[in-house]
């Protein structure tokens, strides 16, 4: 199975190329909240996503209909397929379909009409839109409708892990022949006072507010929580055989996943790393590659103080002596936390590692901690072979989902 189409609504950009250029770059798409006033949280900044215009990009009466959440991921689904410049025969799109994870959902839309509902002063003028705008499912719904696939079409929800599942679920279609090919990966959109309050709370983000560039700093000592953030990254997973035939290009091959439970907390990390390690044994087992065949990871790594170190602890008890000789690198530390969104994000950066033989850097990264002994590739990308690259992805509830990409097999 085979990757032949990437697309991205970022923090960093608004299409895969700007998006890849700037994570090679190393640079950071954290700043102070524009989208509401933050004055009064202790968290005041994000990785927001920039220049976007919904109306514009999908139409007036259409964007109006979708959360900002669907919007993203209709644009970046966009980019994917005519990027893989899929047959547009009815046929082929019988057998197309389209799996996206969201860890929230349309929670933009939930605010706006609660406030539009106190403004009033009743709950009895509440938009016809609003179930079909906060609904997970509505982002590849619309995906769906607006191409006429008409394969199995629905969102995953595990959190942070959502995206990676949704990749998961979409690789089993391709597998079992239910799918030609599967739209597939993430998309969130809660930059809103509502998540950004919930997560104050928590104390789970950075409060760098005077430096939001160096905010996210993955793997470093000085780390202090993560930063949230939004968009979408999608990519088009297909049969090798048909993509072979038809002569599309192909980014990666998706070589397997792995999935496991920590069973321990709903929000805490499992310190010792146990359902994580699960998680990359399964996945590497899954793929049918060895551990020293494994050149990249692209990390979790979510700069919190607790989630970083039990992450590398467990690359290290997986992989024993060779996990010094990996290159793991998080690309949070430029993009930020984009919750459901993130394996998306992560999945398009990692099949982009893989066709470029370029490792995406962990900006941030100054002060070594001793917890936290592998190779980050720190601050600067790297041009080294990768034959084959883990995409980590962790949520609350102890979801973990590890999905392997690899160089395409076969010619």
């Amino acid at each position: 199975m085979v990757v032949t189409g990437l697309g991205a609504v970022t923090p960093l950009g608004n299409t895969r190329e700007e998006f890849w250029r700037r994570l090679c770059a190393g640079e950071s798409g954290v700043g102070p909240i524009t989208s509401f006033d933050a004055t009064d949280f202790t968290t005041r900044i994000a990785a927001e996503v920039k220049d976007f215009n919904g109306e514009a990009l999908i139409g007036k009466k259409e964007a109006r209909r979708m959360d900002r959440f669907a919007q993203y991921a209709f644009v970046a689904a966009r980019e994917a397929i005519a990027d893989a410049n899929l047959p547009s025969d009815s046929r082929t799109h019988e057998r197309i379909g389209v799996v996206l994870g969201t860890g929230i959902g349309g929670i933009q839309t939930f605010k706006q009409m609660s406030d539009r509902a106190h403004e009033l002063g009743t709950w009895a003028r509440t938009s016809p839109f609003f179930i079909p705008m906060l609904m997970s499912n509505a982002a590849p719904a619309h995906i769906s409708m607006a191409h006429e696939f008409r394969g199995p079409v629905f969102a995953t929800a595990s959190a942070c892990a959502s995206a990676n599942d949704a990749i998961a679920m979409a690789y089993n279609f391709v597998a079992h022949g239910d799918a030609i090919a599967m739209i597939t990966g993430g998309t969130e959109a809660t930059i809103t006072p509502l998540a950004m309050g919930g997560f104050c709370s928590m104390r789970a983000m950075s409060t760098r507010n005077d430096d939001p560039a160096r905010a996210c700093r993955p793997f470093d000592r000085e780390r202090d929580g993560f930063v949230l953030a939004e968009g979408s990254g999608i990519l088009l997973i297909e049969e090798a055989e048909h993509a072979r035939a038809r002569g599309a290009h192909v980014y990666a091959e998706v070589l397997g996943y792995g999935q496991s439970a920590d069973a321990y907390d709903l929000v805490a990390v499992e310190p010792n790393g146990e359902g994580v390690v699960l998680a990359l044994q399964r996945a590497v087992a899954h793929a049918g590659v060895a551990l020293t065949d494994v050149d990249y990871v692209n990390a979790h790594g979510t700069s919190t103080p607790i989630g970083d170190p039990a992450e590398s602890k467990a690359i290290e008890r997986t992989f024993g002596e060779h996990a010094y000789r990996i290159g793991v690198s998080s690309t949070k530390s430029m993009t930020g936390h984009a919750l459901g969104a993130a394996g998306g994000l992560e999945g398009v950066a990692t099949a982009l590692a893989v066709a470029n033989d370029i490792m995406p850097p962990t900006i941030n990264y100054e002060f070594p901690d001793p917890q936290c002994t592998l190779d980050y590739v720190p601050n600067v990308a790297r041009k080294a072979q990768i034959r084959v690259a883990l995409s980590n992805s962790f949520g609350f509830g102890g979801h973990n989902c590890v999905v392997v990409f690899g160089k395409p097999r076969g010619g």
